[in-house]
């Protein structure tokens, strides 16, 4: 099991940014892809970007392409999501995510290939 504990969220307003944390314990997690999902209420749950093990590929939803940005940094067992001119429609708790798989050739790109979930950081965006 991998334990996931998010910070940065908070309140900005619109165009500003944020840069989200995920600090990683427990298995490997080096070796999983790594993603974050947003849930806003009444919507359905949204993998807004991913990243490869080895951080040398990344995949990000059409809403936030353009955006926000993944990274990783594997010695630090840290993941980031750096998040630029925020819109009230990016309100929302924000969760990183590991793959269910290791060493894993491409992006996981939907929810359903993750398995350890953080409780997530409260992202909202003042219009």
């Amino acid at each position: 099991q991998v334990q996931l504990v998010e910070s940065g969220g908070g309140l900005v307003q619109t165009g500003g940014s944020l840069r989200l944390s995920c600090a990683a314990s427990g298995r490997s997690v080096s070796r999983y892809g790594m993603g974050w999902v947003r849930q806003a209420p009444g919507k359905e749950r949204e993998l807004v970007a991913g990243i490869t093990w080895r951080g040398g590929s990344t995949s990000y939803a059409d809403s936030v392409k353009g955006r926000f940005a993944i990274s990783r940094d594997n010695a630090k067992k840290t993941i980031y999501l750096q998040m630029n001119s925020l819109k009230p429609e990016d309100t929302a708790v924000y969760c990183c995510a590991a793959s269910a798989s290791p060493y894993g050739i491409g992006v996981v790109t939907t929810t359903q290939g993750y398995d350890n979930w953080g409780q997530g950081t409260q992202v909202t965006v003042s219009s």
